[in-house]
């Protein structure tokens, strides 16, 4: 099967003053369609900059960065047309509704309005606002923002699915219908590339996943192939021995111990 995302020696880095932090430090990754990738790691591993460099958000990197066949630095625009971003937070007009800012997005991405509106207000019902469809956005919680922008990532059918810190601000039932909703488009050929601290999360809807450290992939595979390479009872002991967090955490239940 031809793979849908292609990463070779993927390197990223920022110049802080004087200082050059080397973020990514070669990256390779194949996702076939119809993979869910839970893309897990510390703070400062390089998460959100990988999301971001295949979304075609940061373009000064080294490395080749393939999406559904596209060269993403020759080509960002043909990327994305075909994929969705769902960031752990975004700017929204706030005096605009719901079903203004779901119409613009129909005229920005060249697609027929009533048909969108149409999909828009479905999505609006599954998420149970479709009773602020209406209502500014300013007048709006931190939740049913997320939820504008969940719908608004899914209004054009992407064949790929970037979600970033998705669940910011979601209660739990609308988190539930984002599970469910990831887990269907999967079943439809779709794939999506979930990036979160939530590890129970990634644990329950990941068919693969991905832990980044220092810049560097340090593991790859399923849960449970992780889970009798690695001895751990959860992904979450995993990670914490993995990327040496339970060190910090035993210190900090032991401050006198050093």
């Amino acid at each position: 099967m031809k793979p849908i995302i292609q990463i070779t020696n993927l390197k990223k880095a920022y110049q802080n003053g004087n200082e050059k932090k080397e973020v990514l430090k070669g990256i390779d990754l194949i996702v076939s369609p119809g993979q869910i990738i839970g893309y897990i790691g510390p703070n400062g591993a390089g998460k959100s900059t990988t999301v971001k460099i295949m979304c075609g958000l940061i373009d000064s990197f080294s490395g080749e960065v393939l999406v559904n066949g596209t060269d993403i630095k020759k080509d960002p625009v043909a990327i994305k047309s075909q994929i969705g971003y769902i960031p752990e937070s975004a700017d929204i007009y706030e005096s605009i509704t719901p079903i203004e800012y779901f119409t613009f997005i129909a005229e920005m991405r060249s697609l027929n309005v009533t048909e969108t509106l149409d999909k828009a207000k479905q999505l609006l019902k599954y998420f149970e606002i479709e009773d602020t469809a209406h209502q500014r956005v300013g007048s709006f919680s931190k939740g049913m923002k997320q939820k504008v922008l969940i719908i608004s990532a899914l209004l054009h059918d992407p064949k790929i699915l970037f979600m970033d810190e998705p669940l910011s601000g979601l209660d739990a039932n609308s988190v539930i219908k984002v599970k469910e909703m990831i887990t269907q488009m999967a079943r439809e050929g779709k794939t999506i590339f979930y990036s979160s601290h939530l590890m129970d999360i990634v644990e329950k809807v990941s068919n693969r996943i991905i832990l980044l450290h220092d810049g560097k992939i340090i593991a790859d595979g399923s849960f449970d192939e992780l889970k009798a390479e690695n001895h751990d009872e959860s992904l979450e002991k995993m990670f914490a021995r993995l990327t040496g967090h339970h060190k910090l955490n035993k210190f900090e239940m032991n401050p006198s111990e050093n």
